[in-house]
């Protein structure tokens, strides 16, 4: 599916700046500062999450900026994003700095980092999120470096969302098909010879490939094996329910695998009626449940904020390019969910 979140720049992931002024209604006043909230949190989370919490997010630097201009109780709502753990979508330059920062600071605050690894040659067939590494020496060099900063750290690492399912549905040239499955293959083989690594490759959502049964081969020939288990739902909006019951048949088929679910913004489920684009951007929808690895479900090893909400699927309903920052759909977001 489209609609990821674009690997940020190192000046991005660090939240040098922050961009919102294409959004609707969110104009230059609104930016947040370039420095970080004068009450960052530590990075600890909330009660029943072992993950880390980044206070230098776009969502924490816009609670202090809103503060800052009399706007508390939106601030407060946007406490519901900025003081949840979220995955961290790793550049696709040099992935180094930036997984060290995340990897120092979830270390001191002695929980987990969830990690995204989107780079993948031929990235998203050309649409809102194109782009990714130049070639499979290129793209062998950054799962490399990726690896090499995450060490010895506590990781849970969401690997190349979307690249099997386009696979699967055709989307993806099949000329491509052969290297890309050996590149992921090779991507977890490298990234759990870490220690404390684990890797779930990603298999897309209930709504995309109906039968997961022609998930299987494709999976396994991308490291499923080797790997800890696959992700469902990432940036999109199925219920959970819908996700246990559709990670059940595909663990069922892959040897009981297990697996984690993006809950970062299905709190209402999907847009009413679908339509054309229905997973950008789509209004009226909220914050899901709290990420989380007491899920109740002995195959579902983590509810996760994979999708980091309030960053934009792409230029749709208003919306700035893919993966940037959108406080007002935040803010949405937020006003929305029920915890």
């Amino acid at each position: 599916m489209p609609g990821r979140p674009r690997p940020r720049s190192l000046a991005a992931a660090l939240g040098v700046a922050l961009l919102i002024a294409a959004a609707p209604g969110c104009g230059s006043e609104e930016s947040a500062p370039s420095r970080a909230p004068a009450e960052a949190p530590s990075g600890a989370a909330p009660a029943g999450s072992p993950y880390w919490v980044d206070p230098q997010s776009d969502a924490a630097r816009q609670v202090a900026a809103w503060e800052a201009r009399g706007r508390v109780g939106e601030a407060q709502l946007l406490r519901r994003i900025s003081e949840r753990p979220m995955a961290l979508w790793v550049p696709g330059d040099d992935p180094g700095p930036a997984i060290r920062r995340a990897a120092k600071g979830a270390g001191a605050a002695g929980r987990i980092l969830v990690l995204t690894a989107y780079n993948i040659p031929h990235r998203d067939c050309g649409q809102h999120s194109a782009g990714g590494a130049a070639g499979a020496t290129a793209y062998r060099d950054w799962i490399g470096a990726f690896a090499d900063a995450v060490g010895d750290a506590r990781a849970v690492v969401v690997l190349e969302p979307d690249a099997v399912p386009h696979i699967v549905d055709g989307c993806t040239r099949a000329a491509h098909h052969e290297e890309r499955l050996r590149l992921l293959s090779e991507a977890v083989t490298r990234l759990k010879r870490n220690p404390n690594t684990k890797v779930y490759l990603d298999a897309g959502n209930p709504a995309w490939i109906p039968d997961p049964v022609k998930l299987v081969e494709p999976l396994f020939k991308a490291g499923l094996g080797r790997a800890d288990g696959f992700s469902l739902n990432v940036s999109n909006f199925q219920p959970d329910a819908a996700g246990r019951e559709y990670g059940a048949r595909l663990s069922e088929a892959a040897h009981g695998k297990h697996f984690v679910i993006d809950t970062s913004r299905n709190g209402l489920g999907p847009l009413p009626g679908g339509g054309h684009e229905s997973w950008c951007n789509p209004p009226g929808r909220a914050l899901g449940a709290a990420p989380t690895d007491r899920t109740g479900d002995p195959l579902v090893d983590a509810y996760l904020w994979i999708k980091r909400p309030g960053e934009s699927d792409g230029p749709c309903r208003g919306g700035p390019a893919a993966g940037r920052w959108w406080a007002e759909y935040a803010l949405g977001l937020a006003s929305r969910a029920s915890q």
